[in-house]
């Protein structure tokens, strides 16, 4: 049995050693399996995130998964919907405390929206959300668009094909 396991240990070690793929080029690395025969791939975003950095940094990666499609001759059709905590952080008008405190990352996050509106990615904001949170909806980012409940967006989009990607 001992002899067994440190074969087993042993193949698994050096297979990859004599196998011909064991180093990738950059050109390489694609989503060729789970984006075979797509034209077009359908996505909808569950953003709620409650920390600004980290919101600010998931939009920028939402705009390289639209390029790693487009790259890989997918045409992107994606949504992204805000709810919970992302709120306060997608307005022209944040509350002081919060507009003192990330005042550079505010601005990070509002050029990430105009981007990603310049990409043609739908945004949408939860009023349910901006009225827990106590958002004027008049001042959220000007590519949003305010639907009145984000779970609901979620359920029409999925049931028109869109794949659910939660980004907490």
């Amino acid at each position: 049995m001992q002899c067994m396991r440190l074969f087993m240990v042993a193949l698994v070690l050096l297979v990859p050693a004599f196998s011909p793929v064991t180093a990738f080029s950059a050109n390489d690395i694609n989503d060729s399996r789970a984006l075979a025969d797509l034209k077009t791939a359908k996505g909808v975003f569950l953003v709620d995130i409650a920390d600004p950095v980290k919101l600010a940094f998931y939009l920028e990666v939402i705009e390289g998964t639209h390029a790693g499609m487009i790259r890989q001759k997918v045409t992107p059709d994606l949504v992204v919907v805000f709810i919970g905590p992302s709120v306060p952080y997608l307005t022209m008008a944040p509350d002081d405390e919060i507009a003192m405190e990330h005042e550079d990352t505010l601005e990070k996050i509002a050029i990430a929206v105009a981007k990603l509106d310049r990409l043609g990615i739908r945004q949408e904001i939860c009023a349910v959300a901006t009225r827990v949170f106590k958002i004027d909806n008049r001042t959220v980012l000007p590519a949003l668009n305010v639907v009145g409940d984000g779970f609901i967006s979620l359920i029409g989009y999925q049931a028109q094909g869109y794949g659910l990607v939660p980004v907490y």
